[in-house]
C-alpha cells in the first residue's frame, strides 16, 4: 500500500507526492577533486569569486576555523577542465571541488624544465589539511563515494595539471581517517618481480594504469601522454619517487592498487 506523502510545495497549484522512488537513480555527485591554487588567499579569492572558474569549497592558508563553501553542492562548478576517469569525461558535471591556497611550485622552481620532483612543492599547512579531512569524512559518507573516486586534479588531468603536488597527504589520510585509496605494502611487495616487470611491454602497463581509472593511449613507446601519466600516478601514490619514468616500484603499486580495487 503506498503511504501518501503530500509536501506543501506545488508545481502550477498541483501537489507534489514524493512518496513514489524510482530504483533507477544514483548520486549526482561520484568523485570529489582537490585542487591547489598556485596563489595567494587574496590571489584565489578573486580568482575563485570570478566568472571564469570556481569550485565548491575553498581553504585558505590562515589559522582560522573556517571553511569557504563557495558554490552550493547542489550546483556545478567549474574546477576540472578538460578531465576524465574511469571511462567518465568531463567531471564538473559530477564532481565536487576543493580548492586549497598553496603556491603549489616554490617560485624559484617554476621555469624547471621536466617534471617537478618532491621538494619543489610547497608544504601544505596542518590547519588546511585538518580541515581537509573534516570535509572528506563529510562528503564521502554524504555521496557514498568509493576510495578512487577521492582523486587529484593532476590524475584527471595528466599533463595539463599538478596538484595537489607531491606534498598532498594521501597516504595519511588513508591510514589514519580511511579516506580515499592506498595500496597494501604487502601487495606492493608480492608484484616486485623484476624479470616480469622487464617482460611486459609498454601496452600491457598502460592497460593497467586504464585499468585503474587513468586515460592513455595504448602506443607502444613511452611518449609525452604515457609519461604524464605516469607522473600523475607517482604524484599521487609514490610522490618521492616522482619522475615521470616508468619504473618497478611504480608498476608494483599499480597493481596492488588493482588488486586492492578491482574496476
Amino acid at each position: 500500500k503506498i503511504q501518501k506523502k503530500i509536501f506543501k510545495e506545488d508545481i502550477g497549484g498541483f501537489k507534489v507526492d514524493t512518496s513514489l522512488e524510482s530504483l533507477a537513480q544514483n548520486e549526482r555527485i561520484q568523485f570529489i577533486v582537490l585542487h591547489y591554487t598556485a596563489g595567494s588567499n587574496e590571489a584565489s579569492i578573486k580568482e575563485l569569486l570570478s566568472n571564469r572558474v570556481s569550485a565548491h569549497y575553498l581553504l585558505l592558508d590562515d589559522d582560522s576555523d573556517v571553511i569557504y563553501n563557495i558554490v552550493p553542492l547542489e550546483k556545478r562548478a567549474w574546477h576540472a577542465g578538460a578531465s576524465s576517469f574511469s571511462g567518465k569525461t568531463n567531471l564538473n558535471d559530477i564532481s565536487i571541488g576543493i580548492e586549497i591556497v598553496n603556491d603549489g611550485i616554490a617560485k624559484k622552481y617554476r621555469n624547471y624544465s621536466t617534471y617537478h620532483p618532491y621538494d619543489h612543492y610547497v608544504d601544505f599547512n596542518e590547519n588546511q589539511i585538518n580541515k581537509v579531512v573534516e570535509i572528506l569524512k563529510y562528503l564521502t559518507q554524504k555521496y557514498n563515494i568509493p576510495a578512487k573516486n577521492v582523486v587529484a586534479h593532476s590524475d584527471i588531468a595528466p599533463g595539463r595539471k599538478q596538484d595537489p603536488g607531491a606534498k598532498f597527504p594521501w597516504e595519511m589520510l588513508y591510514k589514519k581517517y580511511n579516506i580515499g585509496a592506498w595500496y597494501d605494502e604487502a601487495d606492493k611487495e608480492k608484484f616486485m618481480d623484476e624479470d616480469k616487470f622487464n617482460s611486459l611491454s609498454i601496452r600491457d602497463i598502460k592497460a593497467e594504469f586504464r585499468k585503474y581509472g587513468y586515460a592513455v593511449n595504448e602506443k607502444e613507446e613511452w611518449d609525452k601522454e604515457g609519461k604524464d601519466v605516469v607522473y600523475s600516478f607517482q604524484l599521487h601514490f609514490n610522490p618521492k619517487k616522482a619522475t615521470g619514468v616508468m619504473d618497478l616500484e611504480t608498476y608494483a603499486i599499480l597493481k596492488a592498487l588493482n588488486k586492492k580495487y578491482p574496476k
